[in-house]
């Protein structure tokens, strides 16, 4: 038995590099790397994500606490994409959106079903928030179920807000492609 790492089938290997090509790889992936351009496509992204949360609990008139995978689908897709970050700083911003995208998808998806119960429109009882009321709402609807939600939707914008390089990758990049 060996300790040799093989390719599984059907994947390339990862050529052979030496310290020279590992150093103007970690060069040029620190180069592309945009912070500013992740944090504004999570910050849009983790809005986005709580928009459709409010919209498909308004539609079906149930809370949808799997809707918070989705957020952290979508803000870590949105940090890589963008970001394209190869360093846990990017994790970190995957992570922090995809809780306050999850945090605002709850209160929003809470605020419509209070303002539908009470026959308000969903705008006014929006404008009618703040902080005391925030903590009252999130308390009062606060499900165990929340937290699981919440712990996976952290692991999938830490996790997808990184770059994954392939052999291909690395091969484009030492040619100059």
């Amino acid at each position: 038995m060996t300790d040799e790492v093989t390719p599984q089938e059907g994947q390339a290997s990862a050529p052979e590099l030496d310290p020279a090509q590992i150093e103007y790889i970690r060069q040029r992936l620190d180069s592309e790397q945009n912070l500013p351009l992740a944090l504004a496509a999570g910050g849009a992204a983790s809005l986005a994500g709580a928009a459709v949360w409010a919209g498909v609990t308004v539609v079906t008139g149930f809370q949808i606490g799997f809707m918070a995978i989705g957020v952290g689908f979508l803000v870590g897709f949105a940090v890589r994409s963008l970001g394209k970050g190869v360093t846990n700083t990017f994790g970190i911003v995957g992570a922090f959106w995809s809780l306050i995208g999850c945090a605002l998808g709850n209160l929003l998806a809470i605020t419509a079903l209070v303002a539908r119960e009470q026959g308000v429109p969903f705008g006014s009882a929006v404008s009618q928030l703040n902080w005391d009321l925030i903590q009252q709402l999130m308390v009062a609807f606060f499900s165990p179920m929340d937290l699981l939600f919440y712990g996976i939707a952290l692991y999938y914008g830490y996790r997808l807000a990184f770059r994954r390089l392939t052999g291909e990758d690395l091969e484009q990049m030492l040619t100059g492609g």
